[in-house]
């Protein structure tokens, strides 16, 4: 039999017999420079890398610090901005308050009613056959719940006496045509059969027996017309009422006024 004795390690490049089986790695030849070359390129890419954040981040501290000025004009801005508005919205409430004293001045003047130009008008159309004894105002009604307000402006109240009932029939009939008045409320309250009214400048001192015809003793009241004086200009004109025609036209020409 043969035995087969095989010295593996004869066969290793790096088996040194003389060194006691030792490994010289001194002989090892040195590394050529090129294989230097991925080294080089991986620190200059982590250099370059660094590089470019630093960049970056300073870029960016220098756009923060443009922002943080801009948005401090801005708010400056916003700040006078607000004071203007809050300027512009007192004005705006003064001019709105103007607004609503003269509004109310020229409501005031469109709903005035002359007395002499409403006596003139009853004047202008009392038949011949009837007199006149008295005319005053009256006031509002009161207001009913659930029922809409009276005309503010009131009533008039007319009574004197006429010949017959025809006659102040005829006068409801004129006195209803009048624009002063409402047609609708003009009525006759009272009328009756009566002994007429002795005249003051009658001369009764030598005791005769003086006897007057019947006459009717009427009453008519009527409420004032809410039409506005600025519809009624040319009636106020013929009646005399040249004042308030002024101020109503100097209203309309400065657009206080609608024509």
């Amino acid at each position: 039999m043969y035995g087969l004795d095989i010295n593996f390690l004869k066969d290793r490049a790096a088996y040194n017999p003389s060194g006691g089986g030792k490994v010289n790695r001194a002989s090892r030849p040195p590394a050529e420079p090129g294989s230097m070359t991925p080294l080089f390129i991986g620190v200059g890419v982590g250099l370059f890398s660094l590089a470019l954040v630093g960049t970056g981040w300073w870029i960016l501290q220098a756009q923060n610090s443009q922002l943080d000025e801009s948005i401090a004009l801005l708010e400056q801005e916003n700040q006078k901005l607000e004071a203007e508005i809050g300027d512009i919205n007192k004005i705006r409430e003064e001019i709105t308050r103007v607004k609503g004293e003269t509004q109310a001045l020229v409501t005031v003047f469109d709903q005035i009613r002359p007395w002499s130009a409403m006596l003139q008008d009853v004047r202008d159309r009392i038949p011949t056959s009837v007199q006149l004894s008295n005319i005053e105002q009256t006031p509002p009604a009161a207001a009913e719940e659930g029922k809409p307000s009276p005309n503010p402006a009131g009533g008039v109240k007319i009574s004197g006496y006429a010949r017959t009932f025809n006659d102040v029939n005829d006068f409801l009939l004129t006195l209803q045509q009048s624009r002063f008045l409402k047609a609708g409320d003009t009525r006759i309250t009272s009328a009756e059969l009566g002994d007429a009214p002795i005249p003051p400048n009658l001369d009764t001192s030598n005791n005769a027996i003086i006897k007057l015809p019947k006459v009717v003793k009427y009453t008519i009241e009527s409420s004032l017309s809410e039409v506005p004086a600025s519809e009624l200009m040319r009636e106020l004109e013929q009646k005399g009422t040249v004042g308030l025609v002024a101020r109503i036209r100097n209203l309309q020409q400065t657009g206080a006024l609608k024509r």
